[in-house]
């Protein structure tokens, strides 16, 4: 089993950008889609962007536009370009196998905190 680890997040100002880090233990490869997550105080997980084994991207309305979902498999890490941020974008990342997800053997790290704030 790949075990995943975020990094990345900080605290950054309203319009700032952050890239989070997705680091993979075995190779990702195989995995057909690797997605986003984030879980902000009081609110449940949400699905924020993901990303094939193609290349084929997908994102929340709430960040499209200003978030890029990418994917190095040979570096075995999955990327998140944050751009624009708005405090309400302020949560706990996480990077998921969206196959394991839906297999039910999903594993979820620690995260990485985003925080936005003046």
């Amino acid at each position: 089993q790949v075990r995943l680890v975020e990094s990345g997040g900080g605290l950054v100002q309203p319009g700032g950008s952050l890239r989070l880090s997705c680091a993979a233990s075995g190779s990702i490869f195989s995995i057909y889609a690797m997605g986003w997550y984030r879980q902000a105080p009081g609110k449940e997980r949400e699905l924020v962007a993901t990303i094939t084994n193609g290349g084929g991207t997908n994102y929340a309305d709430s960040v499209k536009g200003r978030f890029t979902i990418s994917r190095d498999n040979a570096k075995n890490t999955v990327y998140l370009q944050m751009n624009s941020l708005k405090p309400e974008d302020t949560a706990v990342y996480y990077c998921q196998d969206l196959g394991a997800v839906v297999r039910r053997t999903d594993n979820w790290g620690q995260g990485t905190q985003v925080t936005v704030s003046s």
